[in-house]
């Protein structure tokens, strides 16, 4: 499991072993989640959304790496974006930390069978979101790509070919200054740390 507040990893694990599971490893960003996952090969990843790195970022990377590990969200985030690019991104479920406690072994039991995991307060949006005409939550790529401007996505879109900030501002007559603020107002949308992290979001 991944969170970037150890208390919460420390209830988490508490109950959990109080059940019975195993938690093999702990880690407080996607990174750490990734290379845990890649470690460990767990049956089942939780991870947060808000930890430094991004949890979606993490579940896309170890939903495509092990296709044989379940990954559950766990996080306080209520939002519709979350909540759909966590399912675009391969979650298998997606928990609030509202969720009791003492139901969450129970829950992860049933994603050992197959079963995908909601909070019952998210469940709605879901079936609006399917039957809203001509609208689907699950595209062949991400929508990250969807929350930039236009000139966002083309200056993102130079930098991964990798031309330098200076060759971005040059072919689309701003200033380096410029570009990187772009840059920035990209990765704080995303909620990523690096050019390299908002990539992978953005390649779907």
């Amino acid at each position: 499991m991944a969170d970037d507040h150890a208390r919460i990893r420390a209830k988490v694990r508490q109950t959990l072993e109080a059940d019975g599971w195993e938690v093999c490893g702990e880690g407080a960003s996607a990174e750490e989640a990734i290379q845990l996952a890649m470690e460990h090969r767990p049956d089942v990843v939780l991870l947060d959304i808000h930890m430094p790195g991004n949890g979606i970022y993490a579940a896309q990377q170890i939903s495509r790496t092990l296709s044989e590990a379940a990954v559950v969200m766990l996080t306080q985030s209520a939002d519709d974006e979350d909540l759909f690019d966590s399912l675009r991104a391969g979650a298998s479920g997606y928990l609030l930390k509202s969720t009791d406690p003492a139901t969450l072994a129970e829950v992860l039991r049933g994603v050992l069978s197959g079963e995908a995991p909601m909070s019952p307060a998210l469940v709605t949006r879901i079936l609006q979101e399917f039957r809203a005409p001509g609208r689907s939550i699950l595209p062949r790529k991400s929508a990250a790509a969807a929350k930039l401007s236009p000139r966002e996505r083309e200056v993102m879109e130079l930098l991964a070919q990798e031309l330098s900030t200076e060759d971005v501002a040059h072919k689309l007559f701003v200033s380096p200054t410029t570009v990187r603020v772009h840059v920035s107002t990209v990765l704080r949308k995303l909620r990523v740390k690096d050019r390299k992290s908002a990539f992978h979001l953005l390649k779907g």
